[in-house]
C-alpha cells in the first residue's frame, strides 16, 4: 500500500511498512528528550541499525522537546537518523511537540543535505497520542514547511507507518489537503 501526492518538487509518500528499510538518505525517530532507545521505533532502528546508534544520539543529550539530533545511521540502509525528541522522560507527548520536532526534523534535514526522508508517526506508539490527531498536525507542518521553504532540498517526504490503521488514516488526512498534485501512488 502506498500513495504518493506531489507538493512543488516534493513526493509526499504514505507507506505502510518498517521504516528501518527505507531506502532514502534519512530515517526520523520517535525519541524521547535523552535520546535513549527503547521500545517501538526507536527500539527497531537500535535492533537492526545497531548500538551505536544510540550512544551517538545519547551523546547529544538531553534536550527540550522538539529538538532534533542528527547521527549516523550504523547498519541502517540511509546516512542519517533524525532523532526526535516528541516527549521527555515521562515519556508524555503533546501536538505541540509534535509539531515542533516535524518542522525541526525537516529544517535538520535540509541542513545537512538530506533529500529523501522517512518519518514514523511521531508520538502515537508509547506516547499514546491518537493517530488521527498526529497525522493532521505532522502532514500540516510538512506542507507549511515546503510553502514557506520553496528551494528545500527535500525531494521525498515519506511516511513509514505501521499497519493498515496507520497508513489509512495518514491517506484519507493527506487526500484532504487542497492543491496537491498526483503521483503514481
Amino acid at each position: 500500500m502506498a500513495l504518493e501526492k506531489l507538493w512543488g518538487k516534493t513526493a509526499i509518500r504514505i507507506v505502510e511498512g518498517d521504516i528501518t528499510a527505507y531506502d532514502g538518505d534519512a530515517v526520523v525517530n520517535a525519541a524521547n528528550n535523552e535520546f535513549w532507545m527503547g521500545s517501538g521505533v526507536a527500539g527497531a532502528i537500535r535492533r537492526k541499525g545497531g548500538q551505536s546508534i544510540e550512544a551517538e544520539a545519547m551523546a547529544g543529550g538531553p534536550a527540550l522537546p522538539g529538538e532534533v539530533r542528527v547521527t549516523g545511521a550504523g547498519r541502517l540502509s540511509v546516512r542519517f537518523v533524525l532523532h526526535a525528541a516528541v516527549m521527555a522522560q515521562d515519556l508524555v507527548t503533546s501536538e505541540a511537540f509534535i509539531r515542533m520536532a516535524t518542522r525541526n526534523a525537516l529544517s535538520r534535514a535540509d541542513e545537512v543535505g538530506i533529500r529523501r526522508l522517512a518519518f514514523p508517526a511521531l508520538g502515537t506508539g508509547v506516547g499514546g497520542f491518537p493517530l488521527a490527531d498526529c497525522a493532521r498536525a505532522m502532514l500540516k507542518e510538512v506542507w507549511d514547511y515546503l510553502a514557506g521553504n520553496p528551494s528545500s532540498s527535500l525531494e521525498e517526504v515519506a511516511f513509514y507507518l505501521f499497519g493498515e490503521e496507520a497508513a489509512r488514516t495518514f491517506e484519507r488526512t493527506l487526500a484532504g489537503f487542497p492543491g496537491l498534485g498526483s503521483g503514481d501512488g
